[in-house]
Formats: C-alpha cells, structure tokens, sequence
C-alpha cells in the first residue's frame, strides 16, 4: 500500500455531532489509481526496413515491442460515510468505478490514497468466486467463511440449516463448489453473506447471475438485513430495486461521486444523464460498442404516414428507422436486430427483437434501412429512451445505448377517451370485459 494511503480496520472514534454517532463506514479522499501498459507490435514495413540497415538485427525486431503506459484513476477523491441501518444505493455507468469501490471497501484490493474506516464485521458478495475455495465442498465453504468473519463454531451451526434451506442446494452440499454452476454459486455465496450476521452487508451486480424469483428473494433478505439494524452497500442497475430498498442513493461518474441523496433524486440525476446521451447523433455516437462490421447511422421516429415526427400518442401506429451502413462493405448473414425501449426508471419495459418476429435469418446488405412498425403504441404518456444493437453470426457488431428518446403524449389507445393512471404501470394492454 502506498505511504499516501492507510485503510484501518480500528473502530471509528465518534465524532461530537450527535448525527454522526453511528457511523460504521467513514471514507476519506478515497483513490484506487491503475499503471495501463500499451504494448503496440512493430508493423511488418518498420521490421523490414530496419533489416535492411542492419541485418543482425532482424531477429530481435521481429519480436521487438513498443511499450507505453498511462495512469488510470479509477475513483479519485471520494469521501462519504455511511450510518448504522442505512442501505446505501451506488449507481452509474459501466467504467464509472462502482465496483472498483466495492473492492477497496471490501478489502480486495488497496487503496492508493485516502482512508477507509470500520465499525463492525463486513460480508461482502462481488462477483461470481470471491470467497470460496473451489475444492472444499459447499458445506466446507460455510465453515471456512462464516471463521474468517470470525463467528464461533456454535454459532455457525446455529444459522447452517438457515442458509443451506435459503441457497436451496442441499443435495448439492457436499460436492466441491467448483462445480456448481454459476447461479448455484451466488445462491450459496449470498446465503452465506446474508445470514452469518455481519454489520456491514456489500452487494454487487453479481445478483443479476440468479433467476428472477431468487432475486426477489435476495432483495427482500437484504430488507430485513437493514431492518434488524445493520447496514447494506448495494451496487446495481436494476433503479426500481435501489428505488424499493435504498435508503440513500450515490451515483458515480468518471471515479467520483457526482450526486448524492434521496435514492429518487439520485435515480432521476443519472437518468438525465442517461437521456442527454440520446440527443447526440447516432452516427457521432463514442460509447458504442461491437466489432463494427455493420454500424447504425441515423434513427427516427415514423407515424402510420412514414413522416418524422418529434411524439407520438398512446394507441398510434408508429415506426422505428434504423438507416445502417458496412464500413468494410460487407455483406452480413444471420443478423439480429434488436429496440429495447426503457421505462421511467432504467427497466426495461418491452424490446421489439427480428429473430421472434421474423421467420427467415436476416441478411444485412452493404448499407440501408430498417424499418420496425409497433401498431397501437402500448405506452403511456412519458419519455422511453431506447437503445439499439444488431448481431450477426453470434457477433455483436453495433451497440448503441440511449440511442433515442421517443416522447409519448396521450392518447385514445382504448377508443374510450380515459386511460389508467400511471401508478398502475406504463404499458397499455388491449382488453375487453363481459358480465357473465
């Protein structure tokens, strides 16, 4: 560790606000800064030429590199503390260095300045493999995690039937863990971390890896873990999650804290951000990603008349122009062209996708326009940014996220001049009623 930074593992000495009382967390001008080594290879014409000056050096320039190397500061300057009971909601983009933080609070890896104070025992869940032994079994790795938070024997014993009934892998309890699949992992990493009664509960994205019903599990475990009194740091992208449990929000950019609050002025802080992108032109888009065979270059909203427009209503019959072009000019086969329209927190609401409703593989040729037609828009009124991305072959070629805003303004979607309110959802689904 560098001598500019210190992490202390000491209880925190109260600070004279009475506020301040219960801090278990205190961070102070946390910075994690990476050395990037660019290795770029010598072109062929370079090789060539220098043999030809001097032929004894021909071996060496045939594995002769050129390196550089940059610094990378992945969180700079961050100060924060967080109280006791307090579930602490950390947002941003992919690269804004929420994990990275995660890892420092998490004593994976060290800081390289500023300080990081306890209060407490810290249960961290990262991603998939942190913290278990690959060759101990399942009930091994209880043990083994539940010693290093430092529980007493008898009080492992107490919580194992707990977790072992929560993880649902009971008959897989004896088997190294190594070869439990990926959601088999998490369940037993979470029902370890949630259930051996630690202070501080971190949780990263790596919940996603579990199916629906055992998300919603873990959501509602660290509910309660937050209610008995303990605290909770949760990385996520899933906003209504963050928005259900969060008591704060802290939102990340470029490695530092750009908002903090309640998790709905967070939420709707990052979201702005979100939505500004999808002014920017698609074809001047930078955060794209893909190999970039294909790449989408304009994208516009159509009423039933092929016009552009700047809204449409509930229950219009729309269209979404995707025009495209191949730098290369090359021809793609077996192409999967996906909208994926999100709702007013961040969640997904609907993705119109070709390979569900189109029969025949898609050729792309060298440049043209896509056209997905959406009859009775099904949305409330609002604002639903949109991304867009296209496979071909398996491949991912074009990801352009918020590439657009489609504004909605209300409609007549049942023919009856109402709609529900939207308390009730965003998405209007055709219906009729009959007496019976």
């Amino acid at each position: 560790m560098s001598s500019d930074a210190r992490e202390i593992a000491e209880p925190i000495e109260s600070p004279p606000a009475a506020s301040m009382r219960d801090v278990v967390i205190a961070v102070e001008g946390l910075g994690k800064r990476y050395s990037l080594q660019h290795q770029n290879d010598d072109g062929l014409r370079h090789i060539v030429e220098r043999a030809v000056r001097s032929p004894s050096t021909l071996l060496r320039s045939l594995f002769a590199k050129r390196t550089s190397s940059e610094d990378f500061w992945a969180l700079r300057d961050v100060s924060f503390s967080v109280a006791r009971g307090e579930a602490v909601g950390i947002i941003g983009r992919n690269g804004a260095g929420k994990s990275t933080l995660l890892k420092l609070l998490s004593r994976i890896t060290e800081p390289t300045t500023g300080t990081i104070r306890y209060r407490g025992r810290v249960a961290s869940l990262l991603e998939v493999g942190t913290g278990f032994h690959p060759d101990l079994t399942g009930r091994e790795n209880i043990f083994l995690n539940a010693a290093i938070l430092g529980m007493r024997r008898v009080d492992i014993q107490r919580r194992f039937d707990e977790i072992v009934a929560f993880s649902e892998i009971e008959r897989f309890l004896d088997i190294p863990v190594k070869r439990y699949s990926s959601g088999m992992y998490v369940r037993l990493a979470f029902g370890v971390a949630a259930h051996l009664e630690p202070d501080i509960l971190l949780v990263d994205e790596v919940l996603a890896v579990g199916d629906a019903a055992f998300q919603q599990k873990c959501l509602g475990k660290m509910g309660s873990v937050v209610s008995e009194g303990r605290t909770v740091i949760f990385v996520s992208h899933n906003m209504a999650a963050v928005r259900a449990l969060c008591t704060r929000g802290l939102l990340i950019e470029g490695g530092q804290i750009a908002r903090s609050g309640t998790p709905q002025s967070v939420i709707e802080g990052y979201l702005s951000t979100v939505r500004a992108d999808a002014l920017t032109p698609v074809a001047e888009r930078t955060d794209r990603k893909g190999d970039g065979r294909m790449r989408f270059t304009h994208v516009e909203v159509l009423n039933s008349m092929g016009e552009p427009v700047p809204n449409v209503s509930s229950g219009d019959d729309i269209a979404i122009a995707l025009d495209y072009e191949s730098p290369d000019g090359e021809v793609l086969n077996d192409a999967v062209i996906q909208i994926k329209f999100m709702g007013g927190f961040g969640q997904a609401v609907f993705a119109c996708l070709t390979r569900a409703s189109v029969k025949e593989p898609l050729r792309l040729e060298t440049k043209g326009r896509l056209v997905c037609h959406i009859p009775k828009f099904p949305l409330l009124q609002g604002l639903y940014p949109f991304s867009i991305w296209c496979t071909a072959g398996g491949i991912l070629e074009d990801l352009v996220p918020q590439a657009g805003n489609l504004s909605v303004i209300e409609g007549d979607f049942f023919g009856t001049g109402r709609l529900p309110p939207k308390e009730n959802g965003e998405i209007l689904l055709n219906h009729s009623w009959s007496m019976e």
